[in-house]
């Protein structure tokens, strides 16, 4: 028995008897939560557990917790971070393992409340044109640099058991747009593309999933990339990604037509799963009656994904904060 294509999110704090049938009735991979389904940790385990009671297995359970703007996490569920930029900026040197550090306890925090995947790394390369809403959620502009820092976050995903989610395949970083609530274009020539925007990803093309970008690559095809077949080949074949694949957010401005249409044009093009978040319950049976069963290849990868997902390696929290204190404040206990 496959899993159902689609990774869905919940109303509130916890789940309704409707939501409860349905993802009985839909088995979604996985879920996504959000700032509303956070009120206090044992709320949160509560949820989880309702979560993976309703399709009978640990189902993976995301969330977005880079830190800075993009935390659903806040104190006092979590702690409270710097933008990923800033962060990497204050380290200097000692990035790597200052970004190592930051999501190795970010890991603990979210596994401490039931949550096993985070929606990390994010390698897309910032640059003079990178739009406000994604600028600062970077880890900087050269490829090399961010492909060691994405590994760096990965690895502290990892060691904490807890799913990284490589995003925006194939790279966001030159829109000037921001895709939630516009579709933007990126006119460079694919071989400018590979040398830069594309090259993390290759690096990073070993995580278990990924997340696709909403954008047109105008000498690529005129589809958004999450609907193209050509961007999704290329990101399997020039870039060699072959985890799990799934789309960001479905009903995001950038992606025109009915919910049903897109899943469906997402799944043709070679996504694996469809990501839909901050819909009715509706929204949410259409996106998953649109995506259906996965693929054989889909649920392979899916079951190659789950098996990525380990228990925690031992952790001293407090030695941990106080090595990543004294990096960022720039001194060296070595």
């Amino acid at each position: 028995m496959s899993f159902g294509a689609a990774i869905l999110d919940a109303e509130g704090l916890r789940l309704t008897a409707e939501e409860r049938a349905f993802f009985r009735e839909a088995d979604p991979f996985g879920f996504i939560l959000f700032a509303r389904n956070l009120q206090s940790p044992d709320q949160i385990r509560a949820l989880c557990s309702d979560m993976r009671e309703a399709v009978g297995r640990a189902a993976p359970i995301t969330i977005d917790q880079e830190g800075g703007r993009v935390q659903r996490l806040r104190p006092p569920l979590g702690r409270d971070w710097l933008p990923p930029l800033d962060h990497v900026a204050q380290a200097g040197e000692a990035a790597e393992r200052a970004m190592y550090l930051r999501y190795r306890l970010i890991a603990a925090e979210l596994r401490a409340l039931g949550i096993d995947s985070n929606c990390a790394p994010m390698v897309d390369l910032a640059g003079p044109q990178t739009h406000d809403f994604l600028f600062n959620r970077c880890y900087g502009g050269d490829a090399a640099e961010v492909a060691a820092l994405g590994r760096a976050v990965a690895q502290g995903l990892l060691d904490g058991g807890v799913l990284p989610v490589l995003k925006h395949i194939p790279g966001h970083g030159r829109a000037t747009l921001d895709s939630h609530y516009d579709l933007p274009h990126v006119d460079a020539e694919p071989e400018a593309l590979d040398d830069t925007d594309f090259a993390p990803f290759r690096a990073l093309a070993d995580l278990p999933m990924g997340m696709t970008a909403h954008l047109v690559y105008d000498a690529i095809d005129a589809a958004p990339a999450t609907l193209s077949p050509a961007v999704i080949d290329l990101v399997r074949q020039q870039i060699g990604f072959d985890g799990l694949l799934m789309t960001d957010d479905i009903s995001m401005k950038a992606l025109e037509g009915d919910l049903g249409s897109l899943s469906r044009q997402a799944i043709a093009a070679g996504c694996d799963v469809v990501l839909h978040c901050n819909g009715t319950l509706q929204e949410r049976r259409q996106v998953a009656e649109a995506a259906g069963r996965m693929t054989k290849a889909a649920q392979i990868r899916a079951q190659a994904a789950l098996a990525a997902r380990y228990d925690p390696l031992p952790l001293d929290i407090r030695a941990a904060e106080a090595e990543l204190s004294s990096l960022l404040s720039g001194r060296s206990d070595d």
